[in-house]
């Protein structure tokens, strides 16, 4: 991937407001991010290792710029990043309280 085109990835910090188990499901959970102007509806699929009440307030980093995808016919409206290593998966949060919605250059 050459430069230009990772700088059209918009990452941005979103904060966590509510979070909610997908009936049906065992592996997703809705969450509603504050981006700060804007709140949005994502989906993700963390319900094996995080709990909604777990989630509430945190700080995560969000793709903001994808196109809204259905699951489980909720739509998506970005994408939480989190890294999977050894059969687990862990949400990745900024190191110091960053307010909702600020650009990840």
């Amino acid at each position: 991937m050459k430069f230009e085109e990772f700088q059209k990835i918009d990452l941005r910090v979103g904060r966590v407001v509510e979070a909610e188990n997908i009936e049906n499901s065992k592996k997703l959970l809705k969450l509603i991010v504050d981006l700060g102007k804007e709140k949005r509806q994502i989906v993700a699929g963390i319900a094996q290792f995080y709990k909604p009440e777990d989630l509430l307030g945190k700080e995560i980093v969000v793709v903001a710029n994808l196109e809204p995808k259905r699951l489980m016919g909720i739509e998506s409206e970005g994408m939480l990043l989190a890294a999977e290593d050894k059969g687990r998966v862990v949400i990745l949060i900024p190191e110091k309280e960053v307010s909702p919605g600020t650009k990840i250059r």
